[in-house]
């Protein structure tokens, strides 16, 4: 049985952009509490420009990306379910490594 696997390229850059964004938004929120001096103005800006984008790709996702379902379910949701699918597996890699390791 072969299945037609047609790659949608509006979604995957929306996907890259909601993960930019959140990312941002995480790291800069991390840097402008933990840093001091230089490193607190760089997390606040990584904060901003991470809402910044956040905001254009919610805004933007029936126009430029062509999402008919609207972001939140066709980007949002499936981008946590791919980030959490893709921190299980990278533990069970490490815990493989470490476990093979150890044992040597």
């Amino acid at each position: 049985m072969v299945t037609d696997f047609s790659w949608q390229w509006n979604v995957f850059f929306a996907i890259l952009l909601a993960l930019l964004a959140i990312s941002l938004v995480i790291l800069g929120i991390l840097t402008a509490y933990f840093g001091s001096g230089k490193s607190r103005a760089v997390g606040s800006i990584l904060l901003v420009v991470g809402l910044i984008v956040g905001l254009v790709t919610i805004f933007t996702a029936h126009d430029v990306f062509k999402l008919t379902n609207g972001i939140l379910q066709e980007v949002v949701i499936p981008t946590f379910f791919y980030v959490i699918a893709a921190v299980i597996g990278v533990v069970i890699g490490l815990l493989i490594f470490l476990g093979a390791i150890m044992k040597t």
